[in-house]
């Protein structure tokens, strides 16, 4: 009866752990219906056959209390009681509750199918500082960093002004 205790105090541990997942405020005592769901897909208690996320889902909606959104580590175990049969057909109900211990035990959340950022090439070579030419050269300094508001607009000096003025009063009468 030791190894069941040390089993259990590892599906415990494997509880507070997909109880937390994605929450920042959850303490490891409670677990939504989506941490359930996800414990019970990544452990693979869910198999598409014999229990499917319906059931998972159902089971969850038994066990917790009537205005409560949120399963305690006892109403887990209620749960994996109900699910273990169901996943372990022909076996004593002890001993396929045994076996969905087994299942959790020491596991933790997957982060399979977690979109990553990509590094595009495109965006690379576009934001390449080094490469930039003319106007946009002298934004920025040899370590590509930027110069700031005073590399925007270059300083212009009266007859800066005044050669563009008559540029444009010549563009304007032809």
């Amino acid at each position: 009866m030791a190894d069941s205790s040390a089993s259990l105090a590892e599906v415990e541990t494997a509880f507070q752990k997909f109880a937390v997942h994605g929450d920042t405020k959850a303490t490891g005592k409670e677990m939504n219906n989506k941490n359930f769901a996800k414990l019970c897909k990544d452990c693979r208690i869910t198999d598409g056959k014999n229990v499917t996320t319906t059931d998972v889902d159902i089971v969850f909606s038994k066990v917790k209390a009537k205005t409560a959104r949120v399963i305690t580590f006892e109403q887990f175990k209620q749960a994996l009681a109900e699910l273990a049969p169901k996943r372990f057909k022909g076996k004593s109900p002890e001993e396929a509750l045994q076996q969905v211990y087994g299942l959790i035990a020491g596991k933790e959340p997957a982060n399979v199918g977690v979109t990553k950022a990509a590094k595009a090439g495109a965006v690379d070579r576009l934001t390449d500082t080094s490469k930039y030419t003319g106007a946009h050269k002298e934004r920025f300094d040899e370590s590509g960093k930027g110069k700031g508001k005073a590399a925007e607009r270059r300083s212009q000096t009266p007859a800066d002004m005044w050669e563009l003025t008559k540029a444009v009063a010549l563009m304007m009468t032809k």
